[in-house]
């Protein structure tokens, strides 16, 4: 089968904080040495890896070091890592939103890009004219464009809004009439970045369909990044695992994400540290770890946290919200308290949180956390939030004496399962 993208050596070196090297002396230092003396830039050799949670020495980053892999005419190709890792920097270099410092790509076909929302759309110009717009851009005629308008315009389902300028769109809309146009228009190959995120369920499941007709039926290419491991798995054959800046795996998808799971939970923090004084913040987190001091379980063994956390003004009721996520970064289940408790302004508390009677099964999942007031009831606002960078393990399930709950009225915008948990003062 022939080779639709070839990367070689792509590296890409960023100086943080500035444009160029900062000053006119680096700048002619790396004229004189490049330009005149015909030797390798002297900046390439002082980068850092790109570790985004870490404080460097230097001011330059390798956002890209030396990637080299080939992807095959036809191939779906998922691309994880964490965020920092270089997959949107990898995917810029492919649609030459920028160039890499060094390296080469080589590309058999035109490429339609959909990297961020509204990626390639001209915020004054309606859906319609966008529509035409981007179809020059990939080079097709205007009777080729118009021939495949009414298919775009149904796929996306801003029919309703096609005359209107797509600055007045919803980010939503943005994402669908801007992946249907990418989809449709006929580019051999179809860069898609976690764009799709932004849709709701029913549109990413039509982005998800759609993208597999274009590799399969059509024999269309597509790299796609996405934080979504089980839409990886169900849509790509092979996988590529970047961290900071570095392929460590490049396999088929399943491996690809076993590897990532693997890699996150053995680098993940036991507890979260914040810097905190952020007065637009009614309550807000500093701190949060377990208090078991591990992040190993039973099944039937509560798992506890401590928070500490400041208040900017009164709250007479604060609750913590607890998302429990599989290592596919799927919702399995979240929980609120439903104890009262009250904080006053410039007050600092330390919050023991107990998650109880949960009979997960073996296995590695992830915790995000919120805290604001209301709950899933009533009207909920959420001041502070905690991604899910807490990881924990499941190491022996109990199936037996499970007591499951009615889950009646719930959303499952946040998972399946309600579970129990108790919130108290130290």
């Amino acid at each position: 089968m022939a080779t639709a993208i070839e990367f070689n050596n792509i590296s890409k070196l960023y100086r943080l904080g500035v444009v160029s090297t900062g000053t006119l002396a680096h700048d002619l230092k790396r004229w004189w040495t490049t330009s005149v003396r015909g030797k390798e830039d002297p900046y390439l050799r002082i980068g850092e890896a790109n570790d985004r949670s870490t404080r460097g020495e230097s001011d330059y980053v390798w956002a890209l070091r030396s990637i080299d892999f080939k992807v095959e005419q036809g191939d779906v190709v998922g691309i994880i890592g964490k965020n920092g890792a270089g997959k949107s920097t990898l995917l810029k270099i492919l649609s030459r939103v920028t160039a890499p410092t060094t390296g080469s790509i080589r590309a058999r076909g035109r490429i339609g890009s959909l990297l961020e929302v509204g990626t390639g759309f001209h915020p004054e110009m309606t859906g319609r004219e966008n529509i035409y717009l981007n179809g020059a851009i990939l080079g097709m005629t205007k009777a080729e464009i118009t021939k495949k308008l009414d298919e775009i315009v149904d796929f996306s389902g801003c029919e309703r809004y096609l005359d209107t300028p797509v600055k007045r769109y919803s980010s939503g809309m943005m994402v669908r009439l801007g992946f249907a146009v990418a989809a449709h228009l006929d580019p051999e190959i179809l860069v898609v970045d976690e764009v799709l995120a932004v849709g709701d369920a029913e549109f990413q499941k039509k982005a998800i369909g759609k993208m597999q007709d274009v590799s399969q039926g059509e024999g269309r290419t597509v790299l796609f990044v996405s934080h979504n491991m089980a839409s990886i798995r169900k849509l790509c054959q092979r996988g590529i695992v970047l961290d900071q800046g570095q392929i460590i795996f490049k396999g088929s998808a399943t491996e690809a994400v076993d590897t990532y799971i693997d890699s996150s939970f053995k680098n993940s923090p036991q507890q979260l540290s914040f810097r905190g004084g952020d007065d637009s913040k009614e309550i807000e987190f500093l701190s949060v770890r377990f208090a078991q001091d591990k992040n190993a379980f039973a099944s039937n063994e509560p798992i506890e946290f401590i928070f500490e956390v400041k208040a900017h003004r009164d709250i007479p009721n604060f609750r913590i919200n607890t998302t429990i996520f599989g290592m596919d970064e799927v919702s399995i289940g979240s929980v609120s308290n439903t104890e009262h408790l009250s904080i006053r302004e410039g007050e600092q508390k330390k919050v023991l949180f107990q998650l109880y009677d949960h009979h997960l099964a073996s296995g590695q999942y992830s915790l995000a956390f919120s805290v604001g007031i209301g709950n899933y009831l009533t009207a909920q606002r959420d001041f502070d939030y905690i991604p899910n960078e807490l990881t924990f393990s499941i190491e022996e399930a109990d199936m037996n004496n499970r007591q499951d709950s009615a889950i009646s009225q719930w959303d499952t915008g946040w998972g399946h399962i309600m579970f129990r948990a108790k919130l108290s003062y130290l």
